[in-house]
């Protein structure tokens, strides 16, 4: 299978450089899945393809990456809303904590599919751990008594990904607090096999969802490390997220240090609530950060430091959070948030511009991510995921600089197709997955009937 696309106006976002790579009018051919070549004006008269794709002079850019997902809470959109993070958590939770691992296989398929819809075609994808959700009081977890849900509830949310052909690394909650060690290495070494066992082209890779922030286990940081060098594996941990018990948060940052966590592979996802020392030994350490701008001001959060983090040479990428808490899972809802926030914070607007925040919600979560060799830029070799974007649908107006152009001034609204290994997955916001259809069915259906059956008043 092979594809031709000519006559583009190409926003490659190449490695190496801060340049964005813009050729006003070019090409891009792929062949089976992957970039063959790209190039500015018109191909070799030699060049053919299975199709030719003529954008007349639409944006081509790189599929966006969300360094931090929730995928499995895209039916629950619109709760919370007077709530910070805690007490938005046991709101959503409220009416998932019953659902089977079917319902979250359909919810997470569903979330999937609506990234696909917004131009994400690569994403980090936190799996809703086997110890459900317990209320927080003053900024520390109370423990309910450590049942876990059945393995399935685990590996259908892998599943969820994979069938809506979203790539995506797997994150996976190691519920420390249950189990001895061999135990807990088990289970996590399950979720890893059913992981490595799909094609590695669209399931890129498994990580941990880090929980020492949460974790009544005073080693829990060591027990992740463990696991890392077990199992070669990344790490990604909610941290210094929410303005509660700005202190208690804190302190376990020395966990993370003391257990030598504090390296490339490790991603603190949000971390607002920091300390001038606490970025630096991050960044010293190769520890890296994804930045969910939409859903910090969502919960009321803050705002992270992400200028400051950057200039200690600490890699950023962005994500989307939850479709719960971002409502609208927008990338460029969620760049032009991030950069607003950090223009109104800093009163400087070279704190963070346009190309900046680009390359951060495409190559620069791919980083982090570990996946940037195949996702995240317009370049040879790698996967052909890309977003078509029509600047005349509706009319922007004329294109001084186009790049930045198309961060400030386009969106899902002049989205027209996402295409992912060279596929169609989305064409003007229809999904040509056939999944799609039943996905949407057992949102609207079954969730409110789960509501209705246990009582939640929402």
């Amino acid at each position: 299978m092979s594809l031709l696309v000519t006559n583009a106006r190409l926003i490659t976002v190449p490695a190496g450089t801060d340049d964005p790579g813009y050729i006003e009018r070019g090409y891009l051919l792929v062949r089976d899945g992957r970039i063959a070549a790209i190039g500015a004006g018109d191909p070799d008269p030699g060049v053919t393809a299975d199709e030719i794709l003529d954008v007349d002079g639409k944006f081509v850019a790189p599929g966006f990456v969300s360094s931090h997902s929730h995928l499995f809470t895209s039916g629950s959109r619109g709760l919370g809303v007077d709530q910070t993070l805690y007490g938005w958590c046991t709101s959503m939770f409220s009416v998932l904590n019953n659902a089977s691992p079917d319902q979250i296989y359909w919810a997470t398929l569903h979330g999937s599919l609506d990234f696909l819809a917004n131009g994400v075609t690569t994403a980090y994808n936190f799996t809703d751990p086997l110890l459900p959700w317990e209320p927080m009081v003053e900024g520390k977890r109370a423990d309910g008594g450590g049942t876990l849900r059945d393995h399935a509830w685990h590996t259908r949310q892998a599943d969820g990904c994979y069938d809506a052909g979203l790539r995506f690394v797997d994150s996976i909650a190691l519920d420390a607090t249950v189990g001895t060690d061999e135990e807990i290495f088990a289970r996590f070494e399950a979720s890893l096999d059913h992981v490595l066992a799909m094609d590695p082209d669209i399931a890129l890779g498994a990580s941990i969802m880090g929980q020492v922030q949460w974790s009544t286990r005073p080693d829990a940081a060591e027990i992740e490390v463990a696991v890392m060098d077990r199992f070669g594996v990344t790490n990604q941990a909610h941290f210094l997220e929410t303005y509660e018990a700005i202190e208690h948060q804190q302190t376990k940052f020395q966990l993370y240090k003391n257990a030598g966590a504090l390296r490339p592979g490790m991603m603190f996802g949000h971390f607002i609530q920091t300390t001038p020392e606490i970025i630096q030994d991050a960044a010293a350490g190769g520890a890296s950060m994804s930045w969910q701008p939409a859903s910090n001001g969502r919960l009321a959060s803050g705002i992270a430091h992400v200028p400051e983090m950057l200039d200690l040479g600490m890699k950023v990428g962005m994500g989307l959070d939850d479709q719960a808490c971002t409502d609208v899972a927008d990338p460029w809802q969620n760049m032009r948030m991030g950069m607003f926030m950090q223009r109104a914070r800093t009163h400087d607007p070279l704190s963070m511009m346009p190309e900046r925040v680009l390359r951060l919600h495409t190559l620069g979560g791919a980083e982090i991510m570990g996946v940037d060799d195949r996702v995240g830029s317009l370049e040879v070799g790698k996967f052909a995921d890309f977003v078509v974007v029509d600047p005349r649908k509706p009319d922007v107006g004329p294109l001084w600089n186009p790049v930045r152009s198309y961060v400030l001034a386009c969106g899902l609204r002049n989205l027209e197709r996402v295409y992912v290994g060279g596929k169609l997955a989305n064409d003007s916001g229809v999904s040509t997955n056939p999944l799609a259809v039943e996905a949407s069915r057992v949102l609207h259906e079954e969730l409110p009937a789960l509501a209705d059956e246990f009582g939640i008043i929402l």
